[in-house]
């Protein structure tokens, strides 16, 4: 059930942005500070996740946006998983939607309902690293042991694959000779909660110049 909470932001924004994850949300945060702070003219009006434990809902319930947990075992076939999310996209009024960590495969009606207006970011240099099984350490390992010099972060359109969108934007952490899975992931990590949030404030800009041009 959506959950609702107060509204912290007043003004309008031209990006309604709702966000999908499964963990803790340290990208969902980076997102939220690059609204209040100005970075990113837009509103996250949704955080949906895909476990009742995950900490990106606490994060959320704090700074009162509405939240729901959907996940695919919970409905008897795709069709109505696919519809109920995108019911929850509707009743916020969701324009956009940002994949930060969100490890399911998004329905593919949801994809084509938001075509050219849903991202992912992904911890590697795609098309490398990528598709299924390929999250977590999981990329972190394989990027070690293939001995590439460096590695980085993808921001990505969202498809119906894992990982196979066309790319909108990379920044790159060079591999240490001493790293591990764990101080590579962090080294990557920091440079996604900068690079999102600049990313999704391109879509946002563009988002305003179509309304702009739209309005009488």
């Amino acid at each position: 059930m959506l959950e609702r909470r107060h509204d912290v932001r007043k003004r309008s924004a031209p990006m309604r942005l709702a966000v999908f994850a499964s963990g803790g949300g340290s990208n969902f945060e980076a997102i939220c500070r690059a609204v209040e702070a100005g970075r990113l003219d837009a509103e996250v009006v949704l955080c949906l996740a895909d476990r009742l434990n995950a900490g990106v809902l606490e994060r959320a319930t704090t700074r009162g946006i509405p939240t729901i947990v959907l996940r695919r075992k919970d409905f008897p076939d795709d069709a109505s998983f696919a519809s109920r999310t995108v019911r929850a996209l509707d009743e916020t009024g969701a324009n956009f939607v940002a994949l930060a960590g969100y490890l399911k495969r998004v329905p593919p009606a949801v994809v084509a309902r938001f075509t050219g207006r849903m991202t992912n970011i992904h911890p590697a240099l795609l098309p490398d690293f990528g598709g299924p099984g390929m999250y977590g350490e999981h990329v972190h390992r394989a990027v070690l042991e293939s001995g590439a010099r460096e590695s980085g972060a993808t921001v990505h359109l969202v498809d119906d694959d894992y990982d196979s969108g066309s790319i909108i934007a990379q920044r790159r952490v060079t591999v240490r000779a001493d790293d591990t899975p764990e101080t590579l992931a962090r080294r990557v990590l920091a440079i996604e909660h900068d690079l999102y949030p600049d990313v999704l404030q391109r879509f946002a800009r563009e988002m305003d110049k179509q309304k702009a041009n739209h309005e009488p």
